[in-house]
């Protein structure tokens, strides 16, 4: 599992994407939502501006697991 460490109390999935290099563009975290392959704390997430937070954990089905870490 990855760490990645955000500089806010809070951000939101598909920005999170974004800032830890998983993804290019909030349209692939469409993408991967409709696919049902993004869980977040071992919850199937449907949200693409689901909020995340210092602890929470992103697992997605074959790329990759990562938990947010705050400063």
């Amino acid at each position: 599992m990855e760490t990645i460490k955000i500089k806010t109390a809070m951000i939101q999935l598909d920005q999170f994407l974004k800032w830890a290099s998983v993804l290019q563009s909030g349209g692939e975290v469409r993408i991967l939502i409709e696919e049902k392959k993004i869980y977040v704390n071992g919850v199937l997430c449907t949200a693409k501006r689901k909020k995340l937070y210092a602890g929470d954990i992103i697992d997605i089905k074959g790329i990759g697991a990562y938990q947010v870490i705050g400063v």
